[in-house]
């Protein structure tokens, strides 16, 4: 309850603040005496103070000689940190938003912990029809095996249950929801997913990737209420952690009046470039819309899947899994119609961004993407989402056909665990390979996949750099040759980020006339020791040159 009750309060802080406040139109505003850092395409630019003039930058540099730039009131910043506003490249800003309103069972230790958490919620909330959550990982469990619907049954709660793996990609459902969805020992499983049995056929109450829609189906609509909380929600998050910028890695095309409706009135305190989810979402809305409400919500790529992942084993791969030596995980397209909807997104101008997390994902979507041709991929900077397990000879392809890898720090430390007993040893090093990715000249924008990871982009950073978790294991970092340097890591949370959005003329970097997207911390990313850099908090964010978040 504390944790509902503070999210519910920075909400309505942001939101003051954003309806409250006035976007500068004529005035300058200066802000002197920070220790100013930003990530250039020239290297690491250092200042003192930042001239800004309607919601722009207009220069930075030392104090003294912007001091006299401007009559207006000047902001001292008190020595205080200053960064570019970070972008999250790949986040799922509703997810986020839903998640504080169901069952999180993120981080739960154990099967009896995650029971325990339903068990908790369900009795909080006796009216809802469904108990819906999401967040488990039985890789941290003791044994970690898959639950099972008997062991969700045991609470007799008396009404369906449906819980998400923490990736998104398995479920886990009762006896109850299993018998709405008319799942039985005769049904078979769709291509692209995977009904785990037990020992005698019948259906465990784990479902796979392409799946979970015999269950999901079913579930109670998200009304118009719900869908405006959760962003609220999310919103007050994600600015409150430094994030001046989203790519929402996937969304119906119905909520784009909605996300449209929160540009106009000014409530989208962290920007949104939002992907339409899938083929269909695409068919919906085949006009790119950019720029949208001073550069708030931008809607001009496509969200596309090639596989599942891999602590669920949906993960398609060239070669068996190490660890089970009869499946290599799901493809969900052929080639030809991977090659389709790829060509097809093109050719209407939106970038095209594939989930990819399999060696035999990747090399199919560059396959894809060769079809084009390097200069289409530059033109339109299409990219593959996760890049996670890339076979080595396939390494290389990404800066010769010019396709982004969309990557995420954390995945690397949340997965160390489990990872190399999925792949083995040869192919780990074609795994997480940011520095041999960079050192090829390859362009890497960095996410977290929130709420699959933590929404907290200083998290991202500190495994970027340390390839450790928090915890600093292991102690000398998990493969750490293929670590990010601090410039490096703070450049995919910027401007790489910004690059893969079509969004680095304006953002991503404090240069004149971009906007002035900033944040204030408490520590010097550049000097505290790097064990330490994911213990960062947020003081000020500031979104085109005005205050929407400010540490209570």
């Amino acid at each position: 309850m504390k944790k509902n009750l503070y999210f519910v309060l920075v909400v309505l802080l942001v939101l003051f603040g954003c309806n409250a406040k006035e976007p500068a139109t004529d005035n300058t505003l200066l802000i002197n005496n920070v220790n100013g850092y930003s990530m250039t395409d020239n290297g690491l630019q250092q200042f003192g103070a930042i001239l800004i003039d309607a919601g722009k930058v207009v220069k930075t540099g030392a104090t003294d000689s912007l001091n006299a730039q401007t009559t207006n009131p000047i902001v001292n910043g008190g020595g205080k940190t200053l960064l570019p506003g970070l972008i999250d490249a790949h986040g799922h800003v509703l997810g986020l938003g839903r998640l504080r309103m169901e069952v999180d069972l993120v981080g739960a230790q154990s099967i009896e912990e995650a029971l325990q958490r339903i068990a908790v919620f369900a009795n909080e909330n006796p009216d809802l029809p469904w108990i819906i959550g999401q967040g488990w990982n039985q890789v941290f469990w003791p044994g970690k095996e898959y639950p099972t619907a008997a062991d969700l049954d045991s609470l007799n709660l008396g009404k369906p249950i449906w819980m998400e793996r923490v990736d998104g990609h398995a479920g886990w459902a009762n006896s109850a929801a299993m018998e709405i969805a008319e799942v039985t020992a005769e049904t078979v499983s769709p291509a692209g997913g995977e009904i785990i049995t037990n020992d005698d056929g019948v259906p465990s109450g784990i479902f796979i990737d392409l799946s979970m829609p015999l269950v999901v189906q079913h579930l109670p609509k998200a009304d118009d209420t719900t869908q405006r909380k959760a962003l609220q929600l999310s919103q007050a998050e994600t600015s409150s952690l430094g994030l001046t910028s989203v790519h929402d890695a996937g969304v119906n095309a119905s909520l784009i009046p909605l996300l449209k409706e929160f540009a106009e009135k000014d409530q989208l305190p962290t920007r949104l470039y939002t992907m339409l989810g899938g083929e269909e979402a695409f068919d919906q809305f085949q006009t790119p819309l950019t720029g949208y409400a001073d550069d708030k919500l931008s809607v001009r790529s496509v969200k596309l899947y090639a596989d599942g992942a891999l602590g669920s084993r949906g993960a398609a791969m060239i070669a068996p899994y190490n660890d089970r030596e009869d499946s290599r995980g799901l493809l969900f397209e052929s080639q030809e119609d991977m090659n389709r909807m790829v060509s097809k997104i093109h050719a209407a101008g939106f970038q095209v961004n594939v989930h990819a997390i399999g060696d035999l994902a990747n090399q199919q979507v560059l396959n894809a993407f060769a079809e084009l041709g390097p200069q289409a991929n530059a033109k339109m900077r299409h990219r593959i989402e996760h890049a996670q397990v890339i076979d080595i000879d396939d390494l290389k392809r990404f800066s010769q056909l010019n396709v982004i890898a969309s990557m995420q720090p954390t995945h690397a430390t949340s997965d160390m665990n489990m990872a190399e007993d999925r792949v083995g040893a040869a192919r780990i090093k074609g795994a997480y390979a940011w520095k041999t990715l960079l050192d090829d000249n390859a362009r890497i924008a960095a996410g977290s996949d929130f709420p699959v990871e933590s929404a907290n982009p200083f998290w991202g950073l500190h495994a970027a750099v340390t390839r450790q978790n928090q915890s600093n294991e292991p102690a000398q970092g998990w493969y750490k040759n293929e670590a990010m340097s601090r410039e490096q890591a703070l450049y995919t949370f910027t401007l790489g980020a910004a690059y893969a959005a079509h969004q680095d003329k304006i953002l991503g970097s404090l240069e004149p006339g971009k906007w002035a997207d900033f944040i204030l911390i408490d520590q010097d990313f550049f000097k505290i020791p790097a064990e330490n850099i994911w213990q960062i908090e947020v003081l000020e964010t500031w979104q085109a040159g005005r205050q929407v978040y400010k540490k209570p």
